[in-house]
């Protein structure tokens, strides 16, 4: 039988189980998908804790990259033996074969690896949401400022690379003094170093006192203040994770005397609610990788069987670019 990556209470990483699991023949709007590749992401951090709350037991995993082995009725973007790469909810990733609802599901071009494709879907596609959806009431142009929390993780390169690709100066934020490097070489027009500079400090100092006219912010509680003092006037708070933890409540009057400033929490699963957004999205996603603006980095690889690791790895901030699981 095939296997995948189980949970059947909330909790640590030790919570993960290889388990075998009976898959079936898929229903009308259905495929079946055998994965060569399984993206890792913070989301699956989440929904193994707890924070974001599923029925148990649960198959964990968002996004992956195989070989389309059967369709159900009624699918016709997809076909048998079709390359695929997805970001989709539910959560299921972590196996070797499983069937899926086939809307987020789109054909991989021959010119992008299945490795590439299941380290870069949902990651890929929140940083196009972010840079090409999730815009400040002023819009963003060629030579304005944004602050990109967590620069070097595996969405903060690819929005690095992008935001270059859209004259965008990017302000990244990471841990040490490798990270900033890191995020330099992919894009970044600025690094600093959270753990030994004051990050507002620096962002008033680099935009000459006036702030950025956005901050995407996945890191959640430790950066929030800070990152509200990084706006400039009608700024944008785009807040897409909790790494550190879920925001504090906040009294909305605060943000009048800031600068009257914009808050937004976004979610990928938005976005892509229709199969038409879905493949719109993705297609400019696969038009800036395989133009060459965005590459795909994967530093990190483990077998299915060490998951566990892999959220250790993950949630100690041990990790660089992007983590694939192979099955």
């Amino acid at each position: 039988m095939p296997r995948a990556i189980q949970i059947t209470a909330y909790g640590g990483p030790e919570q993960l189980a290889l388990v075998d699991v009976a898959v079936g023949e898929p229903g009308p709007g259905e495929i079946r998908i055998r994965h060569h590749a399984c993206g890792l992401n913070f989301i699956d951090v989440y929904q193994r804790t707890g924070l974001y709350a599923n029925p148990l037991p649960l198959l964990l995993g968002m996004e992956g990259a195989g070989i389309v082995e059967a369709v159900g009725a009624g699918v016709t973007h997809l076909a048998v033996g079709d390359r695929a790469a997805y970001a989709s909810n539910p959560p299921g990733s972590y196996s070797e074969v499983r069937v899926m609802p086939a809307r987020n599901v789109c054909k991989l071009p021959e010119g992008i690896s299945f490795e590439t494709g299941a380290a870069m879907m949902l990651k890929g596609l929140t940083a196009q949401y972010l840079l090409r959806r999730t815009l400040p009431v002023e819009g963003l142009h060629p030579g304005d400022f944004v602050l990109f929390h967590a620069a070097a993780g595996g969405v903060g390169l690819i929005a690095c690379q992008w935001a270059k690709a859209l004259g965008l100066q990017l302000i990244g934020t990471a841990g040490s003094a490798a990270k900033c490097a890191l995020s330099l070489e992919h894009g970044a027009a600025h690094a600093i170093d959270y753990s030994k500079e004051d990050f507002v400090a620096r962002v008033k100092d680099i935009t000459g006192g006036k702030g950025v006219k956005v901050v995407y912010d996945s890191v959640g509680k430790d950066t929030w203040d800070g990152s509200l003092n990084c706006l400039r006037p009608f700024g944008l708070m785009a807040s897409f994770g909790n790494a550190s933890g879920p925001v504090a409540p906040f009294s909305p009057g605060m943000l009048g005397p800031k600068g009257s400033l914009y808050v937004t929490r976004q979610t990928l699963f938005t976005h892509i609610a229709t199969r038409e957004a879905n493949q719109a999205m993705a297609d400019e996603l696969f038009g800036v990788v395989l133009s060459g603006a965005v590459k795909i980095r994967i530093d990190q690889r483990y077998e299915l069987a060490d998951v566990a690791q892999a959220h250790r790895d993950l949630e100690a901030r041990k990790t660089t670019g992007c983590t694939i699981l192979i099955p």
